[in-house]
């Protein structure tokens, strides 16, 4: 069966055959992605576990995470049945198949995200424990072991991803799919909001708790055994870090899918060529994942993990790059009839292999210890806490700038290469977001790495091992600190190249061409959409709050009641504190579910599409300057304190170590829980634009329907506001 194309003045034919054998080679990646993870899995459990104190730690680790996880499960059920019945109804007027499809995409992307956010901390955690045992035999090991372990999660992110969105192609086809695709990412980014702001506002509670009384008070070490909230802290890492931040990416990489397909069959009517381009680039990046994580070694003693990550890293571009430069080369330019024409491909998807690469360096110039801005932040703790938080302030806003000129850069380089027609130029913006997350497995490998060797270090601690062994996870940590600063910025580019992509699918489904800003509607969206993250920021922050101060109590209640546990004559209980952090996530997650997802419902019915594409526009620029100042200001104040704690003015117990122990505090829940947060929140309230538009274009002429919908919705977000403004219980 053959097709013709006329699209670029050129007319050639090729066989549809050719498109299929894609399509399922691209099905055969993602089903190997799942299998390599699969692989991962048992051969990480081959690794030992070391002496039964380490293992009795890690179980309380390991039962305190799911546990979490299990609990937040439970608590999404109710929305996530709502929303099913919500899509299903979004879908009818194009029949009952799309609004079957959309509902059940919808629980597939929501079951996939939680899918990858539950594996692969359940894999951090039975990882950081056989990290910890093999490093007091081979800092190598100990290396793969941790990479490995991460590199799990980073294979269900790609499989998983790319599974979905092949088996909504293959069910539905290329002119039907993108309104069930647009189910998929709806699920994929709810439960990833969700799992990021719980498991957000669970690791920070527990970790501003235990460093404020353990630290600051007491004068002990981090991760030591007679804190009662170190448990805690370390379940934390894994459930924000680990949990939430696998669940993050996962969604980024199938909203961007998504959006990059939506944009493909607009760019190429008739065609799925603009649908098959992007799914091959993302195939090739399994791939090349699978191959660079064999080159992720040392040879010798110790040596230099960051080095060893980033030339895995590396490799794998270098292969993804030659490997879509020869498909857009081959592929798009003999569609096309222009072989050159088709390298453009190749260079909009390089853009964001670029900008990954930028943002790389950007995150570490500003968050690690080598460099100046950190070091501004060491000198400033010597007149104590409020000039550290000052310069750790002007740290953040600096880094906003800078990596706003980044992104503005990659999408003006991927926009000019097809100007001036504004469809190809959406398309160009979409393929460098496929480029900047071509790399998934390797950006998530690393991001959990950083969670697994803290709680290797913390574990080695707690279990008082040998000097030699907490020194080289000390050394891993540092690194672990770094990888976890540099996702976090790959996190927040991606959640902005997706929104970006998003926004022009909103034009094409709104059937509006460009958003008039002197309109007092579209202002009033405009407005209203840049302070929706800093409302959602004050409510995710205010829950830190909250949650800290209970575990700062049971804290010192512990200590007081029992002075033997300060003398670790007697445990405390850590299982008190788990549960302190565990209801201090758990209730705010439907405050903020319900801004995100009733704010754009709101704006739509009350003020209608242009308003609405102004709050969009809104939202996703002030989101992204937010998110990177807090991600950068709070992983460099991290690591002023540790370079402190490493020896510098006085060392831990200084002055200047407190000093940097309270900027420190400030800093965790803005690059922990807030910042992260609003990646996830971009798209949500993308797609619940992007689903709800034709449903207001449908009734924007009855006011009784518009209001019938809009009362109720701020009935219910005023109720959420009151609720999250309540005082910490005494």
């Amino acid at each position: 069966m053959g097709h013709k194309k006329d699209r670029f003045g050129s007319a050639i034919i090729m066989a549809m055959d050719f498109e299929s054998i894609f399509i399922y080679g691209v099905l055969a990646s993602s089903i190997a992605g799942l299998v390599y993870a699969l692989l991962l899995i048992i051969q990480i459990n081959k690794y030992g576990e070391g002496n039964e104190k380490m293992k009795a730690i890690n179980k309380a680790i390991r039962e305190g995470a799911n546990a979490y996880l299990k609990t937040q499960f439970k608590s999404m059920i109710i929305p996530v049945l709502f929303l099913v019945i919500f899509l299903y109804y979004t879908g009818t007027a194009s029949g009952m198949d799309i609004a079957i499809g959309r509902a059940g995409a919808f629980l597939m992307g929501a079951f996939f995200s939680g899918a990858v956010g539950f594996i692969g901390m359940s894999m951090a955690v039975k990882g950081n424990v056989r990290v910890a045992n093999a490093a007091g035999k081979s800092f190598n090991e100990a290396l793969k072991i941790a990479y490995r372990s991460g590199t799990i999660t980073g294979m269900l992110t790609d499989g998983l991803g790319l599974l979905g969105g092949v088996i909504i192609l293959l069910l539905f086809g290329p002119e039907r799919a993108y309104a069930v695709l647009l189910g998929y990412a709806f699920g994929g980014s709810l439960i990833a909001l969700f799992m990021r702001v719980g498991g957000g506002i669970y690791t920070k509670s527990a970790d501003v708790g235990a460093d404020i009384v353990g630290k600051l008070e007491k004068g002990i070490p981090e991760d030591d055994p007679r804190n009662p909230a170190v448990v805690a802290d370390l379940v934390g890492d894994n459930v924000g870090d680990c949990a939430g931040m696998a669940a993050d990416i996962f969604e980024s990489y199938e909203v961007s899918i998504v959006a990059a397909m939506i944009l493909g069959l607009a760019a190429f009517p008739g065609s799925i060529v603009g649908v098959v381009y992007p799914l091959v680039v993302r195939a090739i990046g399994i791939f090349s994942t699978i191959i660079s994580t064999y080159f992720i070694s040392i040879s010798g003693g110790v040596g230099d993990a960051m080095k060893a990550i980033r030339r895995g890293y590396n490799l794998a571009a270098a292969i993804s790059i030659t490997g879509f430069v020869i498909l857009a080369y081959y592929y798009i330019g003999g569609y096309v009839g222009d072989y050159l024409y088709g390298l453009r491909f190749a260079a909009a998807t390089f853009s964001g292999i670029v900008l990954a690469v930028l943002i790389n360096y950007i995150t570490d110039y500003y968050t690690s210890k080598r460099h100046g801005p950190v070091k501004e932040i060491v000198d400033s703790t010597q007149t104590g806490p409020a000039t550290t938080i000052l310069s750790g302030l002007a740290v953040g806003y600096e880094s906003t700038v800078t990596a706003i000129v980044a992104i503005a850069g990659t999408i003006i380089a991927s926009a000019i290469l097809f100007l001036p027609n504004y469809t190809m130029v959406a398309y160009g913006i979409s393929l460098a977001g496929i480029g900047f997350l071509t790399l998934t497995g390797n950006n998530v490998s690393m991001d959990t790495f950083g969670p697994i060797v803290d709680n290797a270090e913390g574990l080695s601690e707690m279990a008082n091992l040998e000097p030699k062994t907490r020194e080289i996870l000390e050394q891993m940590d540092a690194v672990g600190n770094t990888t976890k600063a540099i996702t976090k910025g790959i996190a927040i580019g991606s959640a902005v190249l997706a929104a970006i992509s998003l926004f022009n699918d909103y034009f094409q489904v709104a059937k509006i061409e460009s958003l008039p800003l002197h309109d007092p509607q579209v202002f009033v969206g405009l407005l209203i959409g840049g302070g929706i993250p800093f409302l959602f920021s004050a409510i995710a922050i205010r829950a830190v709050s909250r949650g800290a101060f209970g575990m700062i109590k049971e804290v010192r209640r512990q200590f007081g009641e029992n002075p033997l546990i300060l003398e670790g004559k007697a445990k405390p209980d850590y299982g008190r504190c788990v549960s302190i952090s565990t209801l201090a996530a758990q209730k705010e997650l439907l405050t903020l579910g319900a801004i995100a997802l009733l704010i754009p419902i709101v704006i739509g019915f009350l003020l209608h599409e242009y308003a609405l594409g102004g709050y969009l526009a809104g939202a996703i620029l002030s989101g992204q300057l937010l998110a990177v100042y807090m991600a950068t200001s709070g992983g460099a104040w991290d690591n002023a304190k540790k370079s402190i704690e490493d020896g510098l003015l006085g060392g831990k117990g200084s002055d200047a170590h407190k000093a940097g122990v309270v900027g420190d505090t400030v800093g965790d829940p803005l690059k922990d829980t807030a910042g992260p947060a609003l990646n996830p929140l971009l798209k949500v309230i993308n797609l619940i634009t992007l689903l709800i538009v034709p449903i207001v274009l449908t009734y924007k002429e009855n006011w009784l329907v518009n209001l019938s919908i809009s009362i109720p919705a701020l009935a219910v977000i005023f109720i959420a506001l009151w609720y999250s403004k309540r005082p910490p219980k005494m």
